[in-house]
């Protein structure tokens, strides 16, 4: 399949870049659409603390058969008209293909279940964990541990996954000491060149695998990358705005995914999902405070903004005074659903307002929050798609970051802390120290960064 090539936004007008609605919809074999013009539930779900190993594996299989009978009962209860579920699948039913296939087959099937019987049309995204960080993996696209996510992959589309996900890991070897030195010259390395890279091998096998089954190639997520940068940020471990500019910087990585064939939904915990979906008009899964019972987050109610899927991000199946968390998480993500389609229902007008208000509500207390603003993710975008390659567009996307979130202090739009505009300022010094020359540049970092941790021969470099 040829590279695709955005080199002008899929959305020329605010008001068409809204909830619920995408410029390319993804329809499933069951005709449920995702970015058809309804915002659906997304609900991802985990096992309480527990061993997994062959002698435990009926009561693995029979908790996420609990979990998924109890959520599609919920779910018809309260009328929902479609969902997806999303199995990220833990390390060990990686590294053991079989179990993990095992598990999105016992969940699809219950999922088949509620359709035939009761109508209930729903879709199920298998995300199987990159375990190429292991010490032990000899190379980022071949050996054993590369085989097992493929292998993961092929099983888990021919017992019924239709959308296929994965939390990629490509320089993120190099990415964690960046965000803890706030090094954006390093940021920029790990996902402009090495995650850009790595994402180009990962996903022309993937949307090939996703082709060869009849499931979807769907996308990849920056929670490595972006979401750990946030997390820290909101520890305040890190500069805030450092976590903002890394997350527009995560967009040109993630578009990878796009460029080499897959049509989304754009996976929940990717926030930068909002520059997918302008630049290429896939539909993407985004997730706020909802997400609460994952992790906290400056961004609860904007992150709604322009989803198509509105997810929980993940919760262990635990006992909750109202019922199983799970199920819990399913009746929020519906009444929230329920909500934003109401509004659409009565007319465009009336979801721009609930749009903006979900934005404006968020946007001026925090520059994270800021970046992804409608207006301002369209704006960044504009000047993402004048650039060419991955490295000068992370590159354009770091400075275009950093001038926004400065006009927008200066203009009292958003809230930094006086301690961190400074940081602004350095940023954009060290991004504009960086060499015009992408081979300069990743010389420059491979004999600097080269490590145990990092192994450039690992991305053939």
């Amino acid at each position: 399949m040829p590279k695709r090539i955005f080199n002008e936004l899929a959305y020329k007008d605010l008001n068409d870049f809204i909830y619920g609605s995408t410029v390319y919809p993804v329809k499933c074999k069951n005709g449920l659409v995702i970015g058809g013009g309804q915002i659906l539930p997304e609900l991802n779900f985990t096992l309480p603390p527990m061993s997994i190993t062959q002698e435990t594996m009926p009561e693995v299989l029979k908790q996420y058969k609990s979990i998924i009978e109890d959520a599609c009962k919920r779910a018809r209860e309260l009328f929902v008209p479609g969902f997806v579920a999303e199995v990220e699948l833990l390390p060990p039913t990686t590294y053991h293909p079989e179990w993990g296939i095992e598990i999105i087959k016992t969940v699809r099937d219950v999922m088949y279940e509620y359709e035939q019987k009761y109508g209930l049309k729903s879709a199920l995204r298998a995300t199987p964990v990159d375990i190429r960080e292991d010490r032990e993996s000899i190379h980022m696209w071949r050996g054993k541990h590369w085989e097992s996510i493929m292998e993961t992959f092929e099983g888990s589309a021919r017992v019924g996954a239709d959308f296929l996900a994965i939390e990629s890991i490509g320089g993120k070897d190099i990415h964690d000491e960046a965000t803890m030195f706030c090094d954006i010259t390093k940021s920029l390395f790990a996902l402009g060149i090495l995650g850009a890279r790595d994402m180009s091998r990962l996903w022309s096998a993937i949307v090939d695998i996703a082709d060869r089954t009849g499931s979807i190639a769907s996308g990849d997520t920056a929670c490595g990358f972006a979401n750990t940068a946030m997390v820290l940020a909101e520890k305040g471990y890190i500069p805030k705005v450092f976590s903002a500019v890394v997350r527009v910087m995560s967009a040109i990585r993630s578009l990878v995914a796009v460029e080499e064939g897959a049509a989304g939904p754009h996976k929940d915990c990717g926030y930068e999902g909002v520059y997918l979906k302008a630049i290429s008009g896939i539909p993407i899964s985004m997730e706020g405070k909802s997400s609460a019972c994952a992790h906290l987050s400056p961004l609860g109610n904007i992150s709604a903004a322009v989803a198509d899927l509105w997810s929980n991000e993940s919760v262990q199946n635990i006992r909750l005074l109202g019922g199983m968390a799970p199920t819990v998480s399913m009746e929020q993500l519906s009444y929230d659903c329920r909500l934003m389609n109401e509004a659409s229902a009565r007319g465009k007008e009336q979801a721009l307002l609930l749009r903006d208000m979900l934005s404006d509500s968020d946007s001026r207390f925090d520059p994270q929050a800021y970046v992804l603003r409608p207006d301002v993710v369209l704006k960044i975008s504009k000047e993402i798609v004048k650039e060419s390659g991955h490295f000068n567009r992370t590159k354009t996307a770091a400075l275009a970051a950093i001038n926004e979130l400065k006009q927008a202090a200066a203009e009292k739009r958003v809230l930094i802390e006086e301690r961190e505009m400074s940081w602004l300022d350095t940023m954009e010094s060290q991004i504009e120290a960086i060499p015009q020359d992408e081979q300069e540049f990743i010389a420059q970092m491979v004999e600097e960064n080269a490590s145990d941790k990092f192994m450039p021969e690992k991305y053939d470099l």
